[in-house]
């Protein structure tokens, strides 16, 4: 063990002073002696789901040694705390690239395969889950298991979307996918409507590997669901690779209440929307700013202010998503708050590996709230109803609101992973919605 310091979430809500402790070796572990510890990675999750009241973290952050790299199969092994940033600086310059990344490259590999992280491209390869090939679970017994789809499938499938419930990943294996050119041809086209949203998301399917939209959530009336609609894919080896400068912005201090506001939105939002003023825009990019956005400017859940902010992830099923995405859209409109990144997307039908795994066959919609108390809580009651009325889920990994009746309900197989929860690991998360 070594070090010590503030763990807490991205969202910082809620803020907790969380005690913890860097585990700094993976050979000689010496787990805490509290009743309940809960591993955690970068804290890069936006609620509680890495978080433990009155209770200790034990952070992986600092096991981030590389294992071994076959640059011929793209088969990497590596400590649990690397972070997918430190393993694109040493793959893709060898033809390699990950195979599903989310939308922050400071995450890490042990807190993907706890969160069962999703990307652009889940029609085509599912989640984080689907590429790892096995990984190393210490249980606070003592116990060590090497866990893999053919070696203890059942503790890995419980592993994989398990919020680091069943166990610490000290390390892991994941197959990497190649790639003759980093870069995305992207093609982003300007729409009017959410059902144009539907329309070129069918479209795309066959055609593009990565697609997304932004949207304006304060949008209403004819003009609600309007966006922007993303698609890419890589480039071909003989097109020249964009220059990245990583330069980044930063939001040096914390203001004293959020930016993000009514006023702020509704400007930002119209200046977005209609910076693009032909309908369809064509470019090559760096793959930096096409995956992670928001990477570009440090410590930018400052914008938020004090009292933090939550993020609303939800999916709701095939056959009820467009119904269901106008009726959040239309109540988030009506409360006039969101955020400036709203994030539309479909999921495919690759069926998820780990028993609380949130991808799922339907539409995903993610907003940025800053916290204001109740009225946030109240917006978030009503748009769980129309969640739990469509049968669909919320994120747990972007989670401080769900309620503990709703939480079974969105995963079924909960009973089914309770035998393998490790007895003495707990999360705020977890005592929330389960006691």
């Amino acid at each position: 063990m070594s070090g010590s310091g503030q763990y807490v979430s991205w969202g910082r809500f809620p803020f907790q002073q969380q005690k913890g402790t860097d585990l700094s070796q993976r050979f000689q572990v010496e787990l805490p002696t509290a009743e309940a510890f809960l591993p955690q990675g970068n804290a890069r999750s936006y609620g509680d789901s890495c978080m433990l009241k009155d209770g200790p973290v034990l952070s992986t952050r600092h096991l981030d040694k590389f294992i071994a790299f076959d640059a011929e199969s793209g088969r990497i092994r590596c400590e649990a705390g690397v972070q997918l940033i430190d393993i694109l600086r040493v793959a893709e310059p060898q033809g390699w690239f990950l195979a599903v990344t989310p939308g922050t490259q400071f995450a890490t590999v042990a807190g993907c395969i706890a969160n069962d992280v999703h990307g652009k491209n889940h029609h085509l390869t599912g989640s984080f889950g689907h590429h790892v090939t096995g990984f190393e679970l210490l249980r606070s017994s003592g116990e060590r298991l090497f866990c893999s789809p053919q070696e203890n499938a059942d503790w890995f499938y419980a592993t994989v979307g398990g919020l680091g419930l069943t166990g610490v990943i000290l390390w892991a294996e994941i197959q990497l996918k190649a790639t003759a050119n980093s870069a995305i041809n992207v093609e982003t086209i300007k729409y009017e409507r959410l059902a144009d949203f539907f329309s070129l998301s069918e479209d795309s399917v066959e055609s593009h590997e990565y697609s997304v939209a932004w949207i304006d959530c304060l949008a209403s009336g004819d003009k609600l669901g309007r966006g922007h609609f993303i698609r890419g894919n890589h480039a071909t080896a003989a097109q020249p690779r964009p220059y990245f400068s990583g330069n980044k912005m930063a939001f040096p201090v914390q203001p004293p209440i959020s930016l993000v506001n009514s006023l702020s939105l509704r400007a930002f939002n119209s200046l977005y929307y209609h910076r693009q003023r032909q309908q369809r825009a064509f470019a090559t990019v760096h793959y930096d700013p096409f995956f992670y956005p928001l990477d570009g400017i440090n410590h930018w859940n400052r914008m938020y202010g004090p009292k933090g902010f939550l993020q609303y992830q939800c999916v709701v099923p095939p056959g009820d998503s467009e119904h269901a995405v106008r009726e959040i859209l239309h109540r988030i409109a009506a409360a006039g708050v969101g955020s400036f990144l709203a994030v539309l997307k479909v999921f495919g039908d690759i069926e998820s590996l780990g028993m609380l795994s949130f991808p799922r066959p339907g539409t995903t919609l993610a907003l940025d709230f800053p916290y204001q108390g109740d009225k946030t809580m109240d917006l978030f009651d009503q748009l769980d109803d129309i969640v739990v009325g469509a049968k669909g889920a919320i994120y747990p990994a972007k989670d401080a609101h769900i309620q503990a009746e709703h939480f079974t309900t969105f995963f079924p197989k909960v009973d089914q992973f309770l035998p393998f929860k490790d007895p003495k690991i707990s999360s705020s998360f977890w005592q929330r919605v389960m006691g």
